[in-house]
């Protein structure tokens, strides 16, 4: 299942929310009503979903200005600790990372300006509680949460944008992956001071300190990643030698296969070797329980497998397993057979191996 519905789209980019977002709201709502009352509730719950439009407002600052540069969004979803844009690629030139990254920042400050000179909210940084018994104007607790939001943004450490702007000032004086190792460990280290101070009592600040500490960490490895792929061929990074189901098989072919080999995921391939598919242990583990043995692997194996020629560029299989969102990418000949594959964890290998010898990414 998807954890994440769509709420709608603008300027053709989705809108999603994440499952855990209306968790943090009925235990929000739920708090502030045992500990303070009804009408705290309330207003609390409002205020969080004002506070998460502003969010997505911020997102699309960046994605408006991404798209300047030809850069398209495929949606924005949102989290309890915050939105996420994601854009199919970021910028490499710096002056474009920078204009997008500041983008968003920037429409906090022009909420806040707006909020206060033409709705008059008073601003008193002192004053951010979401609830209270003097709970004060939303609109002044809201024009405040912008500017904090914005300077929050403007930390120098991934994945603030901050640290994209850090990134991009770097870049002028040192390649491209050098400069983002540096600004993930600026984040790294950032985000072990969040998780101190959550450990003095908030913590939520441990929860953000997670993310910031993943995100920064799964930056520096995805670039990585690109840059060693650039100068290297399908080829040189695909599994070739593999285990595969037919047509006809049933859960209990793979659970067999399962068993047998090491491999985590079984391609479904056709009497003509085509790819049909490819069925992931998490599948047939939970297929088996819930419809039994015999069930078709047709029937729940994942369809939606892309495809690349054994000739083209590493980097554009790097691109399609970025996000996690398909188990595998197939590769085929020139008869578009299916000769093979690549995951994740093997251009990930291929990384390591390569960094461990020497020899970097283009050749």
């Amino acid at each position: 299942m998807s954890w994440s519905i769509r709420l709608g789209s603008a300027f053709g980019t989705d809108v999603r929310v994440h499952l855990t977002f209306f968790f943090l709201l009925a235990w929000l709502g739920t708090a502030v009503w045992l500990q303070t009352g009804k009408a705290a509730a309330i207003d609390a719950i409002i205020f969080v979903c004002l506070l998460f439009a502003c969010v997505v407002l911020h997102e699309f600052g960046h994605v408006l200005m991404a798209r300047r540069y030809g850069i398209g969004t495929r949606d924005i979803t949102l989290w309890p600790i915050g939105g996420i844009a994601s854009l199919e690629r970021m910028p490499e030139k710096p002056s474009e990372e920078i204009a997008v990254a500041l983008a968003g920042p920037a429409v906090n400050i022009a909420l806040a300006v707006i909020l206060i000179v033409v709705f008059g909210a008073p601003f008193d940084l002192t004053d951010v509680r979401i609830y209270g018994e003097d709970r004060g104007s939303l609109l002044g607790r809201l024009a405040t949460v912008n500017v904090i939001l914005a300077v929050f943004n403007l930390i120098p450490a991934f994945p603030m944008d901050g640290g994209r702007v850090l990134r991009a000032a770097l870049g002028h004086a040192m390649s491209y992956v050098r400069a983002t190792r540096i600004a993930a460990r600026v984040g790294q280290t950032f985000a072990i001071f969040l998780a101190f101070l959550g450990l003095l009592g908030n913590p939520f600040l441990v929860l953000i300190g997670i993310f910031v500490y993943l995100a920064a960490s799964g930056e520096a490895l995805s670039v990585s990643m690109r840059d060693t792929a650039r100068g290297h061929r399908v080829r040189d990074a695909m599994i070739s030698r593999f285990e595969s189901l037919g047509t006809q098989s049933s859960i209990s072919d793979a659970a067999d296969l399962l068993l047998k080999t090491t491999q985590q995921e079984f391609p479904v391939v056709d009497d003509q070797k085509h790819l049909r598919g490819f069925l992931t242990r998490a599948q047939l583990i939970k297929t088996l329980g819930a419809r039994g043995a015999a069930t078709p692997v047709l029937e729940v194996m994942d369809a939606d497998i892309p495809v690349q020629s054994v000739r083209n560029s590493m980097e554009s299989v790097v691109e399609l397993l970025k996000g996690g969102s398909v188990p595998a990418v197939g590769i085929i000949d020139e008869q578009n057979r299916f000769i093979g594959y690549v995951t994740t964890e093997n251009v990930t290998e291929m990384l390591l191996l390569y960094e461990a010898a020497g020899t970097g990414g283009a050749r």
